[in-house]
């Protein structure tokens, strides 16, 4: 357990040191892929950051240059949604279900480990997000859950579009802050 542990402080550290130093210009190549699209561009860099985090808490004796595998995370999470955005366009081109058809043309489903894994950390989430005021649960519920873009969160809430990502960007924070918490 201890061990467990340890592993997983180093690995933070990795990723906070490396993402700190380089967020930046991550900030701009993501905006680069998402041809300005800032949105998009948020995004790729919060899945990066999940994506980079999970395999260097699982392995990170394979990391020998954080940084660059941070640029290497973020290529390939802008590839995974170009190819899933294809993948939609092709399905609603052809009809039916594009969620069903994108399901069935991947392979048989994820590992009993990773779903197991997914379940946790879902359970996870589940408690935290309930761990969090009203007003902010609808926000999640409107990005996270309904993937609402930014203009129209802030049109439900009769706010402007800035403060609406500004109100996200707090909860973002404040969530990571209930998981690490939990995680810890």
């Amino acid at each position: 357990m201890a061990g467990c542990r340890s592993k997983t402080a180093v690995a933070d550290r990795m990723f906070v040191t490396a993402w700190d130093a380089i967020h930046p210009e991550l900030r701009y190549r993501a905006r680069h892929l998402a041809n300005g699209n800032h949105d998009f561009a948020e995004e790729l860099l919060a899945d990066t950051s999940v994506k980079a985090l999970i395999f260097m808490r699982r392995s990170p004796h394979m990391i020998t240059d954080a940084r660059g595998f941070l640029y290497v995370v973020l290529r390939h999470v802008f590839l995974d949604a170009t190819r899933r955005n294809r993948a939609q366009d092709a399905a609603l081109d052809q009809g039916g279900d594009p969620q069903q058809k994108i399901e069935s043309a991947g392979d048989a489903g994820p590992s009993t480990f990773r779903y197991v894994e997914l379940q946790q950390s879902l359970e996870r989430l589940n408690i935290a997000v309930s761990a969090l005021s009203d007003e902010q649960q609808r926000l999640f519920e409107f990005r996270f859950v309904e993937d609402l873009p930014y203009h129209v969160i802030a049109e439900r809430l009769g706010i402007n579009a800035p403060l609406a990502r500004k109100r996200i960007e707090l909860l973002r924070k404040t969530l990571r802050l209930v998981f690490g918490s939990r995680v810890a």
